[in-house]
């Protein structure tokens, strides 16, 4: 059998050293897009290198977090040179990430935990769709209520900071293993999902960390290796410029500042040649500067590599507190940590100022008090010591009281909740001949491994043979109370009209028959109906080296529908996933549901039955082949050169459609790409000034920089309306997406069309009903490299909007600016 292949590190040490070529999926797209040239930028200097910036900006409490900063710097007042230390340093504990209490001063410590789809060391929590399920919803309400949710089970857990949302990697390469705990590689969308995503943890009294800060896109060489003490190659550096950065990566956490981020984790590869959580330029300057963030800057696990140098450039707490490998050591042991006693030591003789280390527990506080943390937080649920295998109870320096209730249930009616919100997520490619809904078949055959239950215990933190594939692995997995399977609740739908469903859930047996002997596997009588599920594995800590699915799913897909003349094929998987079977004429729908969270049997039963009108749409695009892509990642480095790593983002701008796009390359489903049960129109677009009288000037004011940047850049200049019918038989919700086109004036590598806004609108059978648009000044501008600001160009733009990216239905044109810019 053949099973999805993810690249170890191991395996590639081995042949990278050997000089043999490990992985190269294929050539790098046309040639056409290399007349983009290098330029000057501040990011970015002659040597590759990012430029130095310090001092760390203090916190000022812009943003309405004035109030909190005052009981911030009070408390901070009290704490001793020691209690400093411990504040900035993680230590072992009852929770993923932990903050040793001051007991004296009533402050019981933080708590951090994983992850992006559900609390990850606890029992009796829930586990809800993955990030780029709910992205594929397209739906502003729900990437909001998800997170209220999780919030609510976190602070019911006793975790003060949730280390979630994530948008690092972005999806820049469809192979990157973590992609499906982001949202899509569209920086707009991400954006969007990135700040409700945020408002909906923080409102709910639980601390956001946006991660993983920034360029990590990769998962290979992510960390340095050592061999023998020494380092034998360092991470993978993420090489960009100064526009690519901020009209891409950097544009969804401007807007998680904008929303009020509580942290910020820096990643473990290197930007431009110096590490993430040591990179002044972009910690100092983008971050804190120009972004105006307030908050903390969080190391990701083991991505320190230095003390007072990262202090300065920026980090503000170092996480989990001891480097790799020396947890058990003794809690003065100055070696094991680069912050710990290694502080005080830098405060007494001069090296570090204190005033920096104040400013430092100021940030991390300040939130605290924001968010009310310090009035009846509850306490961290003893059941999790026991789950807690990342900082086992062995390793800890010090006693944890823990009170409170054991094996809390905060579930509350989330699984309805989930439910819902998978199933609207779901992405219907192709339905003929109206093979969905079903209307209640009496044969229904099941095939796939995925298809059943899970044979190999309910935390999914490894790849199995066997079993539905709800949530990803690594630091974004679940542990899951229950798991509803497909199978599981096909068989309960179907007993409401005494239907047979006879299922086949080894792939290897099915591909084994004798072509001639399907007696050997007893079919129902001529099914009405053949469910295939196929699902495909992805993980942190490995990247994807095809975009196929596992366990030969293309090839049983083929054998299914060689019989089965109406065969209904259901995804599992953390991403973009090729489907070369959709020119089947048997295969007569695809549905795409990544991954769903406990609820997923009932999720695409009710879609399949109708109960559901699915209105997902794709967060990203999917080509004919895994080599149409042109965003490979590095992998294949044959020498042994430490500096070696390098990952040049000369692509720029041109990522998922904007590439297909701008070089006009045919795909198999567009970006933003949905079906639905029933048919829309869309008319009338209106696009108008939202202050009629106002002069919109190429620049922007020079206001004093808040958090998400100079405020000017979020003042609404534009708002748009579109008229969406429904003309078919049943309600249904629609997704009216808008992009823009910006005038010739633009810099050169300016994308055709990119999205700008969208709107979900249920709508009855036979109704009408309007969406919505704003367009923000940072929407029509671009980066100007040379005056370090946003810029409207001169011109004419055209405002596109339709239900894909390459399903526009109206036009209308705007020209902000006129004359010279």
């Amino acid at each position: 059998m053949t099973r999805l292949n993810v690249i170890s590190l191991a395996g590639l040490l081995l042949a990278s050293t050997a000089n043999a070529q490990v992985y190269d999926p294929g050539n790098r797209g046309p040639d056409a897009y290399t007349w983009i040239q290098p330029e000057d930028t501040v990011i970015l200097t002659q040597n590759g290198d990012s430029e130095p910036v310090y001092p760390s900006p203090r916190i000022t409490g812009a943003g309405g977090w004035e109030g909190a900063l005052e009981k911030a710097r009070a408390f901070v007042g009290e704490l001793t040179l020691e209690e400093k230390m411990f504040m900035v340093t993680g230590q072992p504990g009852p929770c993923v990430g932990n903050i040793y209490p001051v007991p004296r001063l009533n402050f019981n410590g933080l708590c951090l935990q994983d992850g992006p789809a559900s609390l990850r060391t606890q029992d009796f929590v829930s586990v809800f769709p993955a990030g780029v399920t709910i992205a594929s919803s397209w739906d502003k309400d729900a990437f909001y209520d998800r997170s209220v949710a999780m919030g609510r089970e976190f602070k019911g857990k006793g975790a003060n900071i949730a280390l979630a949302p994530a948008v690092g990697p972005m999806g820049r390469s469809p192979f990157s293993g973590r992609n499906w705990e982001g949202f899509s590689p569209d920086p707009y969308l991400s954006g969007v999902a990135f700040a409700l995503s945020v408002s909906g943890l923080q409102d709910a009294g639980v601390q956001a960390t946006a991660k993983h800060f920034l360029l990590n896109e990769q998962e290979i060489l992510r960390n340095p290796v050592r061999q023998n003490g020494s380092i034998l190659y360092e991470s993978v550096s993420s090489n960009a410029d100064d526009r690519t950065v901020h009209e891409l990566y950097l544009w969804p956490y401007a807007d998680a500042t904008h929303a009020g981020v509580s942290a910020i984790m820096c990643s473990y590869n290197r930007l431009n040649g110096s590490y993430g959580c040591q990179n002044s330029k972009l910690l100092n300057g983008l971050l804190k500067e120009e972004l105006g963030f307030q908050g903390f800057v969080m190391a990701d696990w083991y991505a320190v590599h230095s003390g007072v140098a990262s202090i300065e450039a920026g980090l503000d707490m170092d996480m989990p507190g001891h480097i790799a490998g020396r947890r058990d050591a003794a809690e003065d042991d100055a070696s094991a940590t680069f912050f710990g006693p290694n502080l005080i030591t830098a405060v007494n003789n001069g090296t570090l100022e204190e005033e920096r280390l104040d400013d430092m527990v100021t940030r991390i506080m300040t939130p605290y008090f924001a968010l009310g943390q310090d009035e009846d937080f509850p306490s961290v649920d003893p059941a999790g010591v026991r789950l807690n295998t990342f900082s086992p109870e062995s390793s800890w320096r010090r006693e944890w009281n823990l009170t409170g209730p054991v094996s809390r249930d905060v579930r509350e009616n989330h699984g309805e909740l989930i439910r819902r919100h998978a199933a609207e997520s779901t992405v219907l490619l192709k339905n003929e001949r109206n093979a969905l809904p079903l209307h209640a078949p009496k044969r229904i055959a099941v095939f796939g491994q995925d298809a059943g239950p899970v044979v190999e215990g309910p935390l999914n933190q490894a790849q199995f043979d066997y079993g539905t594939l709800a949530v990803g692995g690594g630091s974004g997995a679940a542990l899951f109370t229950y798991l509803i399977d497909p199978l599981q609740a096909i068989k309960a739908k179907a007993a409401e009209v005494d239907a047979l469903v006879e299922a086949w859930m080894d792939n290897d047996i099915i591909l084994n028959r004798d072509a001639n002997a399907w007696s050997a596997i007893p079919l129902p009588n001529d099914p009405e109906v053949c469910l295939v599920f196929l699902k495909g594995w992805a993980t942190e800590g490995q990247d994807r080296e095809n975009l196929v699915a596992d366990d030969d799913g293309n090839e049983l897909v083929e054998t299914v529908a060689g019989f089965c003349n109406n065969t209904v094929v259901v995804t599992h998987t953390g991403g973009i996933t090729m489907l070369p079977f959709a020119d089947n004429e048997n295969v007569t729908a695809i549905l795409v549901a990544h991954y769903p969270g406990q609820e997923s049997g009932n999720s695409i039963v009710d879609v399949l039955y109708g109960d559901v009108n699915p209105s997902g749409h794709l967060p990203y695009t999917i080509a004919y082949k895994d080599t149409d892509y042109n965003t490979n990642l590095t992998t294949n480095i044959n020498t042994t050169g430490i500096e070696d790593w390098q990952s040049w983002f000369d692509e720029r701008l041109y990522t998922d459609y904007r590439y297909f796009d701008a070089f006009e390359v045919d795909v198999r489903y567009e970006f933003g790409f949905g079906l639905t049960y029933t048919t829309f129109e869309l008319s009338g677009l209106s696009i108008e000034k939202a202050s009629r009288n106002a002069t919109i000037t190429s620049r922007p004011a020079d206001l004093p920089v808040a958090p998400g940047g100079n405020p000017a850049l979020w003042e609404v200049l534009y708002t748009g309306e579109v008229t969406i019918k429904n003309t078919g038989d049943v309600a249904g919700a629609a997704v009216a997406q808008l992009y823009v086109s910006f005038p010739e004036s633009a810099p050169e590598g300016t994308p055709v069309r990119q999205l700008r806004g969208f709107d979900k609108v249920r709508i009855e059978a036979g109704e009408e009903g309007k969406a919505t648009f704003e367009l923000h000044r940072r929407d029509i501008s671009y980066w100007n490299t040379e005056e370090q600001q946003w810029v409207i160009p001169k011109g004419e733009f055209t405002i596109h909007v339709g239900f894909s990216s390459r399903d526009l239905r109206e036009t209308a044109n705007i020209t902000p600016v006129r004359g010279c810019t």
